[in-house]
């Protein structure tokens, strides 16, 4: 298992992404960032909050649940009323996007009503696509094998990301 980023490393990747954010959305009064459940809704936890310590903008917070493994087995699920997200900006996010399967299904629930935008943000990008999907913002952009797995921890107490 190989360290593919520390805690340090993590922490200046999710602040950067947060102020790339700030700085596409800088026409916008509200933003809605949805997180897939896991990884992805701690990582728009903590861009929320860079986000809202930097601006006046309105910062929505939804979690997306999501069977990440066969998305197409169950409802995929947005903490969120959809009618609000109508004619919105909104920002999907996962830990790490590899085949985008995750996203892709999550983007199919997204689009199905009127938005204003869409931009999707992974921490980790793995680059064995599937499915057409790409991450507009982007932490770490990584060449792995096939056979090589990401584990992103984003816990209280420890953050990193490994390489298996």
């Amino acid at each position: 298992m190989q360290e593919i980023l520390s805690s340090t490393d993590i922490d200046q990747k999710v602040t950067r992404i947060a102020y790339q954010l700030l700085e596409n959305c800088f026409q916008e009064e509200e933003i809605f960032i949805g997180g897939i459940i896991g990884n992805g809704d701690v990582l728009a936890r903590r861009i929320a909050e860079i986000i809202k310590t930097n601006s006046d903008l309105k910062v929505n917070l939804f979690e997306i649940k999501i069977h990440k493994s066969e998305p197409w087995s169950n409802p995929i699920e947005l903490s969120q009323d959809k009618s609000k997200l109508k004619n919105g900006y909104i920002i999907l996010v996962d830990d790490v996007l590899n085949s985008g399967k995750t996203m892709q299904y999550a983007l199919i629930e997204l689009l199905q009503f009127p938005t204003k935008a869409i931009k999707t943000v992974a921490l980790v990008d793995r680059k064995h696509r599937r499915f057409p999907v790409k991450a507009d913002f982007v932490g770490l952009s990584l060449s792995t094998t096939l056979k090589e797995h990401v584990e992103v921890v984003l816990t209280k107490n420890n953050q990193q990301a490994f390489l298996k």
